[in-house]
């Protein structure tokens, strides 16, 4: 979900900014919430606002004048659903099967007729795609050549419902957070008659009706033990820097006792870097995991084993690289028996530089590969998306040409697997083009 959050109540040109992007990446209105400054929020307060860069527009696509002269006045109404009746042009197509080939049919239940105004835009937007679109009271129809109208249809004429559905409706009981329950705010912000044609609708009075015993039941969890396995006593006071090492071992004992942030207070160990001093290559990830955590090494959990299959895929011996974090020590919050992956602060990683500024220093790669944006931050002082980061060369603080893609953790949290193949294939291109730029260094 996408909270869109307006200037004021009559905030014509942020609406039309917003509605412009989101249309362009193809956002579908259900996964909108569109908020004012200074009023009540959604309901579960779990939804995540835009991301300050947005990721890759579609090219851009026009509307009618008329339109927009038509949005900024009814922009002015009190109706607190105007924003997403506006945005709501976009609308759920299933894919169906007939004679012709693959069609695309919507059902939606517009409140005005708006049918025949907004057909230009979905033939502009979906111009290579057959679709129709079934509403009671006028239906339109493009071939792929031409638009044609016909008479409204009842909602038995639509499609059922696909695994997307199924698939939408087990994340959002997964999301609810019954802890943070508002009842009336939801009605405000999602009105009981729009929820018919919701997929999570059969949902909601179940989720409601458990959440106070739900609430009650994550009160009484109980909480991860204390570590069993506390880190030795430091030989340095908190506040003194890393004295220069003359060896990575040196350097690893030195930082055994580090204490220069609170993170090492809960952690089982620090978990410094591995591998040859003469490696001509440094990969560079987060931060160690859970069972890093206990092993005392980088990269041995599930994303290590991620990382081990794509070095080998990519031809990189993991035996002669150094692998190491920008920040030492696990960062967690406790659920029960369990230790969530927390991810670390601009505090954490400037308490933790020196130690990877010093394994660098004695290192001297050729190349250093961040993997993620926490490795980049840490590396090279600089704020950026990582889509940026990716595509160009870039310096380590010491000199050191650096090159950025993803943790391999990122693709143990996809759940489509066709995105997941795809996105693996862009990180084992990226250490293909790692291994091919250190053979020619």
């Amino acid at each position: 979900m996408r909270r869109i959050a307006l200037a004021g109540p009559t905030d014509f040109e942020g609406w039309r900014d917003a509605a412009r992007r989101l249309a362009r990446q193809g956002v579908d209105p259900a996964e909108v919430v569109w908020s004012v400054a200074g009023e009540s929020v959604d309901l579960f307060g779990a939804v995540s606002s835009e991301p300050t860069a947005a990721p890759p527009e579609e090219p851009a696509f026009a509307v009618p004048r008329g339109f927009l002269d038509l949005a900024e006045t009814a922009i002015l109404h009190a109706d607190p659903e105007r924003f997403a009746l506006l945005y709501k042009m976009l609308c759920r197509f299933r894919a169906v099967e007939t004679e012709a080939g693959e069609c695309f049919i919507a059902w939606f239940e517009p409140e005005h007729h708006i049918v025949e105004a907004a057909a230009p835009f979905f033939v502009r937007r979906f111009a290579s795609m057959r679709w129709s679109i079934l509403t009671p009271e006028r239906s339109v129809h493009w071939d792929g050549e031409v638009l044609r109208f016909s008479e409204g249809v009842d909602r038995s004429a639509a499609p059922g419902e696909d695994a997307l559905e199924d698939l939408w409706r087990r994340y959002y009981a997964a999301i609810f957070n019954p802890a943070r329950l508002k009842v009336q705010a939801m009605m405000s912000e999602m009105p009981r008659k729009y929820w018919r044609n919701l997929p999570e609708a059969s949902l909601i009075k179940p989720l409601i009706d458990q959440a106070e015993r739900r609430s009650a039941e994550m009160v009484q969890s109980a909480a991860t033990p204390e570590n069993p396995r506390p880190q030795r006593p430091a030989p340095a006071s908190p506040a003194e820097a890393p004295a220069a090492a003359g060896s990575i071992e040196a350097l690893r004992d030195e930082a055994a006792g580090c204490r220069r942030c609170p993170l090492w207070a809960s952690a089982t160990q620090t978990v410094f870097g591995e591998g040859p001093e003469d490696a001509g290559i440094v990969f560079v990830g987060e931060q160690p995991g859970d069972q890093e955590d206990l092993a005392g090494r980088p990269f041995v959990g599930p994303a290590g084993q991620v990382f081990d299959a794509a070095l080998r895929e990519a031809g990189i011996d993991r035996t002669r690289v150094y692998v190491t974090n920008a920040v030492k020590h696990f960062k967690f919050v406790p659920r029960g028996k369990r230790r969530l992956h927390q991810k670390p602060d601009v505090a954490d990683i400037v308490a933790c530089h020196g130690w990877l500024a010093q394994e660098l220093d004695l290192l001297r790669p050729r190349l250093v590969v961040a993997l993620g944006l926490t490795a980049v931050r840490s590396l090279t002082g600089k704020t950026m998306t990582l889509a940026s980061a990716r595509e160009q060369f870039l310096t380590t603080g010491g000199g050191a040409t650096l090159l950025a893609t993803i943790h391999p953790s990122f693709l143990l949290r996809l759940p489509d697997q066709n995105e997941k193949a795809r996105e693996y294939a862009r990180f084992l291109d990226d250490l293909k083009r790692v291994a091919a730029l250190a053979q020619s260094a």
